[in-house]
């Protein structure tokens, strides 16, 4: 045990049986370690109540240790969870993390320039909608960016790192093929959101790679209202509609409860996907099919590839593919 009382990084070395070299890339760059090393080194600091002396490392390596995290203030569930696996991935990797929200008609400027003058080291930006990607794109920032969005494209000094929607929404329209449907409606979310286009254009791939024709696509939004609505919508002109890929699962839940008003069963009449995989989609009536995304995942890579960046690692894209969960809200074709 160290002098003043506190575990040092050689007390967490000796306990996990590793080298003092390798606690460090657990602290500076855990994605580079094996996961069953880094969980050990962890359970070890965990173990000695060891804490890291962040102000004692920023004056040592003339870094500040603060990340920032600019978001477009939305409170729906896919950017709060982009934000809270950001967040905590940064913390396990050592850093204290400043978010700045910007919602839509503030002053966008001014919070990335909150960020820049707290002296962050490099910025994660949850961008769901194109306004923010246009102010990394035209703003000089002299800090490395990662970008949390479905649709941007790496340049030079700005990563990104996502789920691949595209992928998700093929997996999802994939499984209904495999059920035998082939008249396949989808439910869209709100234009403009990245996440909601890459979804509609996966669906819309699926489909043309089996050679079938998409059916009927209604626009929507992302709350329940819309799903519900939306059936309604659909079901004025359903061409032979037997399953619906929904852009959500609260669109699902809203799809759910207006087919049961028309008096068609889920999934008897009517195959039904969702997207995220919310918390309780598995208490939905009944248990929804839902394509899951990698927040946790998503989080950790953006805090890596940021890390790597400020060290001087040159800007890339990487997209991370979700899991489809298949519950009861799917059946074969006929059965």
């Amino acid at each position: 045990m160290a002098a003043s009382g506190q575990p040092s990084m050689n007390d967490v070395a000796q306990r996990a049986g590793v080298s003092h070299q390798t606690v460090s890339r657990v602290l500076n760059a855990p994605d580079k370690v094996h996961p069953e090393t880094r969980e050990r080194v962890q359970e070890a600091m965990e173990e000695l109540g060891y804490r890291r002396n962040l102000a004692a490392r920023a004056l040592a390596r003339s870094r500040s240790g603060l990340l920032g995290v600019l978001s477009s203030g939305d409170g729906r569930f896919g950017p709060t969870q982009a934000i809270h696996a950001i967040e905590l991935a940064a913390r396990r990797a050592g850093y204290i993390t400043t978010h700045a929200p910007a919602p839509e008609g503030t002053d966008t400027r001014r919070a990335l320039s909150h960020l820049l003058d707290a002296g962050v080291e490099g910025v994660v930006v949850v961008a769901p909608t194109m306004p923010l990607v246009q102010l990394m794109r035209t703003e000089p920032l002299g800090v490395p960016v990662v970008l949390v969005s479905a649709l941007a494209k790496a340049t030079p000094g700005i990563s990104v790192v996502a789920a691949d929607q595209e992928a998700g929404a093929r997996m999802a329209v994939g499984h209904l093929i495999a059920q035998g449907h082939t008249r396949i409606a989808h439910i869209s979310g709100p234009p403009g959101w990245f996440d909601s286009l890459a979804r509609l254009e996966g669906w819309q791939a699926e489909l043309a790679a089996h050679d079938l024709t998409p059916a009927v696509l209604v626009r929507g939004g992302w709350d329940a209202r819309d799903g519900y609505d939306g059936v309604h919508e659909l079901m004025r002109d359903p061409r032979g509609t037997t399953a619906v890929f929904t852009a959500n699962d609260l669109e699902a839940l809203g799809a759910v409860r207006a087919f049961n008003e028309l008096g068609l069963r889920v999934p008897e009449d009517i195959s039904l996907v969702g997207f995220d995989d919310i918390e309780g989609s598995d208490f939905f009536l009944p248990p929804l099919t839902t394509v899951r995304q990698p927040f946790a995942d998503v989080g950790r890579r953006a805090i890596g590839v940021l890390i790597e960046m400020v060290d001087g690692a040159p800007s890339h894209a990487e997209f991370l593919l979700p899991t489809l969960v298949v519950r009861d809200s799917t059946c074969p074709l006929g059965s």
